[in-house]
Order: C-alpha cells, then structure tokens, then sequence
C-alpha cells in the first residue's frame, strides 16, 4: 500500500509522500520553493500562492517490507495499486512552501505472494498534511496522516484493518499514533505478529 501515511504501506518503501513523482513546473509567472508538479495548476491570493491539482496514477508492484514465513518458504509480499490524488500545495508571500495537504484514494489495491501467485485485496483511504517548520525546506516538515486500509482475503473477509491518526517528525520518527494500526505494531512497537492473518491467507 502507498504512501508514506496511518503508517500506509508506501511507507513500508520509505517515508514520505512529499517527494512522490517528482516536481514539474506550471504557467504560474511567480518563483515558486520548491516548484509544486506538473498536474498542480497555481493562482496568487492575498498572502502568497495556492496550487492545487489531481491525478491518476497506476504504481507499478513493489516489493514491500512486510516478510512472511521463513525457510524455502519465505517471501515478501508484494504491492500494486491505482492512486487518486488530490493536492494542494501553499506557499508564503516570498513564494516558499509552507504546507501541502493530499487526499489519497487507492483502487485495485493488490498484496500477492510470487511464490504461490496467491493475493489479497485492499482497500485504501488517507489524508496527509505535511507542514514545514522552514518554508521551502521540504526537510523540516512534520507529516500527519489520517485514515484507514482494509485487507480482505479471496471470501472478502477483513484479515488486516489499520485506521487511526499517525504523526511524522521531519526526520521519519513516529511521534504521535492513535487508532489500530498493525504497520506501527510491526514496523514501530516490533510486533512479529502484526501480519500474520495477511500471511496466512497468501500461503494457503
């Protein structure tokens, strides 16, 4: 699952959201630190800029960082998705960054195991908000993610529900976790057990 969110499962591929895809530029005439993406499109408001936008973008299988099993049986699983995103990104009067908020939405949500070519699906909902100490330093920001993702297994059933509300320091620290969220347990409290109801069903 994608980013670096509740501890979503692109944070298992690290944290954090703030660089994902890359900048790109737009027909705004102002100096923009940094320059927001491509599909963002900016308007001047009192106290400085606004740019919002949104896009689809099918992420191609990751291997994450959730491991199951152990000897010739070992594997880990893998991750695909469609992403929906909408963002909005604001900046001061002197055109640096001081914020970004995105709504992520993610559709054909896939864990799988190669070995088996069992899979499992997942639903996924979050909010991020990044706020930055430094404006225009995307490495002072203070990442906060809210929401849920649900795995089932082929009857439908929930094998996996994480929700709640998890707060990031700028350098990827887990300062603050509210709700059931079995990616802080294994990735944050060390809990071996946090996965094993996903890994039974991609074993069988």
């Amino acid at each position: 699952m994608k980013s670096t969110q509740l501890v979503w499962p692109a944070l298992l591929l690290g944290v954090t959201s703030l660089f994902t895809f890359g900048f790109g530029t737009t027909a705004y005439a102002q100096s923009l630190n940094p320059p927001p993406p491509a599909f963002e499109v900016c308007n001047g408001v009192g106290n400085g800029t606004i740019c919002r936008g949104s896009r689809t973008e099918v992420l191609a299988p990751e291997i994450t960082d959730v491991s199951c099993g152990s000897g010739a049986t070992a594997f880990n699983i893998i991750d695909s998705s469609t992403l929906h995103q909408r963002a909005t990104r604001y900046y001061d009067r002197n055109g640096n960054l001081t914020r970004i908020s995105m709504l992520n939405h993610f559709t054909s949500g896939q864990w799988s195991n190669a070995l088996t070519g069992k899979t499992v699906t997942y639903t996924q909902n979050n909010v991020t908000v990044d706020v930055l100490a430094v404006p225009g330093d995307l490495a002072s920001a203070t990442e906060t993610t809210t929401g849920e993702v649900i795995i089932r297994n082929g009857t439908g059933a929930p094998v996996l529900i994480a929700t709640g509300r998890q707060v990031f320091s700028a350098t990827g620290e887990l300062i603050f976790s509210a709700g059931r969220n079995a990616f802080v347990a294994a990735f944050f409290e060390g809990d071996p057990t946090a996965f094993d109801d996903v890994c039974a069903a991609l074993a069988q």
